[in-house]
This record gives C-alpha cells, structure tokens and sequence, in this order.
C-alpha cells in the first residue's frame, strides 16, 4: 500500500467512526462461480446474532462536503485534512483486506461534494465494480446520500445488502438549527424508494419466479442525540414512526460527541450526553421491536424522559403496578414478556414448561428468569403466602441496592440480553 492510500485510508477511516449504523443482519446472498466472500449471517462491526465478531472496512468515499452541518466533524466550514478515494482504490482496498482476512465486507458512506447525483454515483461505481467485476459476494452496506435520484437509488439497491440514510436529527427544529441546508423530508423521501421498490418486488414474486434481489438486509437510519433539547419522548416517537411508516430494519441512535470548542451552540464536552442515555434508548427501541411495547407506554406526557437508573422495562413495571403480580402458571405469554427480569427466550420456555405441570420458583431459575428482580411482579405455586405486596418506589430501592440496576448499564440490548 502506497504512502498516500494509506494517509487517505487513516483520514477517512477516522472521519467515518462516528457513523454508528453498520450492524446488519439478514441478507441472504450467497456465493456463486468460486467467487470472493460469502455475506452469510450477516457483517457488523461487533457481533453477529450468533455471538460472533466480525469486521467490515468502514470508511468514507470523502470527507469533502458541501453542507455545513454543525455537528459533524466533516462540515464544510471545518478545518481538518481532506481526502477523497477514486473508485478503484476502494475496490483495491476492499479485495486486498478481504484476501488478508481483515474483514469480511465493506461499509461505505462519503461526504457531499459537488452534489448528491455526483456523490452517489461514484459510489455506485465502487460497488458495481465489486459485484460484476470482481465477482465479490461479500456484505456491503451502502449510506444513501440525501437528494440522489429515485434511478440512481433503484440501480445501487441491486448490488448492496443494506442501505441507509441518516435522519440526523430528532426534531425539525433541531435540523433547522444545526443543519439548515438538510430536511426530515429529504431524507424520509429517499427511505420512501427503497421501501416502494421492496413492495413493488415483493409483489411480483407472488407472480414471477425469479425477481432480481434488492436491499435483501432492508434499510436503516441514524440520530445524533443531546445535540439540541429533544426529549426522549421526542426520540422514541420519532423512530416508532419510522419503523411504522419505512418499515426500517434499524434505528440507530448516536450520542452527540463534541468535536468543535469554537461551536457555541452545540454542548461543550462538560456537558455532553451521557452514554448511559444512549443505552436506554437501544434497550427501548429492543421494547418495541421485541417485547410488544407501544412507544406511548414507554414515555409519554407525563414521562418525557427516560429513568437513567433503571432499565424501561422496570420504568414502565413500577408505573403500573395494577398489572401485577403477575401468576406465572396461567398468565398470556404477552403478560409474561412484559416482567423485569424475563427475557424474550425465558418467556417461550415457561409457555412451554408449563404445559408439563405448575412452575416453581427453582424452575424459573433454571430457565434463565432474573428471579431477584421478578419476584417483585410475580407469583408461583410456591411463593410464600406471607409476602406482603410492596409498593412501587420500595421495590426500586430494593432493585438498586441489590446492584442489578448497575448490571444492566453494562449490558447492550443489540447483544439480545433479555431485561
């Protein structure tokens, strides 16, 4: 590797890090004619469903860009080293790492420069020229620039496994703010071709045999968080709807790092978010997808805010403590997902265990539950009679004590830990 490559490929390898919307799963391509890699279950840049960690080559195409948004690191008006690859140099990069068992697929987004059109075809380029001519089967997740072409959308979903754009911020009046030049309806329009292409080929497979393959991993989206004053009911929502509306595999959300001490506007590094916030929103967003929580149950009015200290599915057991204690014996399986402690695989092994006989409490224990949390919301055959019903705010103190509440900051729900 030449002395300048490998300046670029530190320079945008760098500038690409705080884009966090590269885990994938799902794409089912597969490889064909002793060609170069194979997606299997899926690239991501820590773990894949099964527990194992892989890698990806995650750069920007460039760092140029036209757009001055306050936040991001590669903005127009910021002075940092500029770099920019021609298309053979990603390709070269990629076969060269994947051939050396660096990584397994390539992760590709870029800066804005001259125009979208321009930006997103020579994009386009790298992987067509990976698919056709170097027969490379491997993952590629590709960032759709904001305002391409429906055309140019449509082609480039034919090679990728998975696309994404970045909804940047929360709120209208956050983007207004700290990137004018970008709009929800921008973004939301672009999500909206992908999602119309899927369905359109979705409905001709029921009619025609063969059907050419198109975004097969789906598609997802980015927020920047604790740039500007949204709540976490404004963030909640927001990906709720987006999840409803695009049928969005993902909704990543990327705690505000600061970059820039000459930005008024943006929270200095005292007062940055924290990353626990972060967290509690993933374990949320694991609520909806996983556990059949609406996002009005999670936050509302009255709760704006995410608890720090517990996780939100204890949040939402201690607001409503007319919907326990929970008997474990002949509660629904909907019921029993919703208990602190009780995980989505917990859940299916005590619907069905108890098609054998009643459940006790050491059983329980066996199939995985969290007992020290969910004896607090439930009952079995053998739970001691005396136990005096507790209320909401004991048992919270009780649960913080005990040093689950500490456990939990240290899990990641994308790792699939049932809470």
């Amino acid at each position: 590797m030449s002395d300048r490559i490998s300046e670029k490929l530190q320079i945008l390898a760098d500038a690409a890090k705080y884009d966090v919307s590269c885990s994938s799963s799902g794409s089912n391509r597969k490889n064909k004619e002793k060609g170069l890699g194979n997606t299997g279950s899926g690239i991501c840049h820590s773990y894949t469903e099964d527990g194992r960690c892989v890698s990806l080559l995650k750069i920007l195409f460039s760092n140029v860009c036209i757009y001055d948004c306050s936040y991001c690191v590669s903005r127009r008006s910021n002075d940092v080293k500029r770099a920019s690859f021609t298309v053979q140099e990603v390709v070269d990069l990629t076969i060269n790492f994947y051939r050396r068992n660096y990584i397994e697929g390539l992760f590709l987004s870029s800066g804005i420069f001259k125009s979208a059109d321009f930006t997103m075809e020579r994009m386009l380029q790298v992987v067509k020229k990976l698919r056709l001519e170097e027969n490379f089967n491997g993952y590629i997740h590709l960032k759709t620039i904001p305002g391409a072409s429906s055309e140019i959308i449509h082609e480039a979903g034919l090679y990728v496994d998975r696309m994404s754009i970045n909804l940047e911020m929360p709120t209208e009046a956050g983007l207004k703010k700290f990137a004018p030049e970008k709009t929800h309806q921008e973004v939301q329009k672009d999500l909206g071709i992908v999602r119309d292409r899927l369905i359109q080929l979705k409905d001709e497979r029921k009619m025609i045999k063969s059907v050419p393959k198109f975004v097969p991993a789906g598609q997802t989206t980015q927020m920047v968080i604790g740039a500007h004053h949204e709540t976490d009911q404004d963030i909640i929502l927001m990906a709720d709807h987006h999840y409803k509306a695009f049928n969005l595999k993902r909704v990543y959300f990327s705690g505000y790092i600061p970059i820039n001490d000459d930005e008024k506007m943006l929270p200095a590094i005292g007062s940055a978010p924290p990353l626990l916030r972060e967290n509690r929103l993933y374990q949320s967003d694991w609520l909806m997808r996983f556990y059949g929580f609406d996002a009005t149950e999670i936050v509302d009015d009255q709760h704006p805010y995410l608890d720090l200290d517990v996780d939100p599915k204890l949040g939402w057991a201690l607001r409503h403590p007319e919907q326990f204690p929970v008997d474990i014996n002949t509660a629904d399986y909907r019921m029993i997902l919703r208990v602190p402690g009780i995980g989505v695989r917990s859940a299916k092994k005590i619907v069905q265990a108890r098609r054998f006989g009643k459940i006790h409490i050491d059983q329980l224990k066996r199939l995985g539950v969290a007992y020290n949390r969910a004896q607090h919301f439930i009952y079995c055959v053998d739970t001691p009679k005396f136990l005096k019903q507790q209320l909401p705010s004991q048992i919270r103190q009780q649960i913080l004590q005990s040093g689950h509440s500490k456990y939990q900051k240290q899990l990641s729900p994308q790792l699939g830990f049932g809470f």
